[in-house]
């Protein structure tokens, strides 16, 4: 009895070949696991603000504090389970990226995708209101949009779609194009189906792979940028601990030897997006027709 040969299966075949792009694989779904099971295994809940004493702010990791278990990264300023607040705030970094990075997908698909298919006056529109976005830096669209919207979840994943989905917009056309000219989609006009069912069921599932090449690598700028815009005081309320405002609330109290606060969560970060990044580049090589062999 063979195996059977998918290319699925040869997709993940290769991709184990790559022992770095395999370590910080397993690492990237720990912490996802880590992420969405939080209230399950973190010690303390960092949003119940009445049961957070303020005895037990600023503690040094080991600590016992009054609840009687151990903050074993230590506490912040608010006296929150620095681990606990982790956690959670990579629940939140998972949550908002995966959300924007979504939607961004979608919206960025579709726009880019329509404008190769329809072409003529339609297409050089879109694409230069694309072109332009992309003339800025995305921190500075959704800083701009984070501030005018508000702090919130939801106000954040708005600034983060925006400030994203031009990426995926300007990819869908590049691929879409090159589809377009292909005889399969003539003679699927010439049948003739309707423009959406073309789009949809024919153009589009031939441009995804780069296109999910891009997703891998904008879920870890969101996360970026959620963090960063967090830090700045724009992004998620103070009740909320992200990791981005864990830093910012440990960032002053660094040259008093309390560097716990703000190192730990740093670390997480960095973690979770060089993890991120190592798996994109590793399904970019992997999905790149050049590189193959």
């Amino acid at each position: 009895m063979t195996n059977a040969s998918t290319p699925l299966r040869n997709f993940f075949r290769e991709f184990s070949r790559n022992r770095v792009a395999l370590a910080a694989g397993i690492v990237t779904l720990l912490i996802v696991v880590l992420a969405l099971a939080a209230p399950l295994v973190a010690p303390q809940d960092p949003y119940d603000l009445a049961h957070l004493v303020l005895r037990d702010a600023r503690r040094a990791p080991g600590y016992v504090g009054t609840s009687g278990y151990v903050h074993l990264l230590g506490t912040d300023a608010q006296g929150r389970d620095l681990l606990s607040a982790i956690l959670y705030g990579l629940r939140i970094s998972l949550k908002v990226g995966a959300i924007s990075g979504a939607i961004a997908f979608t919206l960025g698909a579709l726009v880019g995708t329509s404008a190769a298919y329809i072409g003529g006056r339609t297409e050089s529109l879109l694409m230069r209101i694309v072109d332009l976005q992309l003339s800025f830096p995305a921190i500075l669209l959704a800083f701009v949009i984070a501030a005018i919207l508000g702090q919130g979840q939801y106000q954040l994943i708005l600034a983060l779609i925006f400030a994203q989905y031009a990426y995926f917009a300007r990819t869908a056309h590049g691929a879409a194009s090159a589809e377009r000219q292909k005889d399969y989609v003539e003679a699927a006009l010439s049948v003739p189906l309707k423009a959406r069912r073309v789009v949809l069921r024919h153009i589009l599932p031939n441009a995804l792979p780069p296109l999910i090449v891009v997703a891998t690598v904008q879920v870890a700028s969101a996360i970026s940028l959620e963090a960063t815009l967090s830090f700045l005081g724009v992004g998620l309320p103070p009740t909320e601990p992200s990791l981005g405002m864990l830093i910012a609330n440990g960032f002053q109290y660094l040259l008093s030897g309390r560097y716990w606060i703000s190192i730990y969560p740093g670390i997480a970060l960095i973690l979770f997006i060089v993890s991120l990044n190592l798996v994109g580049d590793q399904i970019r090589d992997q999905l790149n027709p050049r590189l193959q062999k």
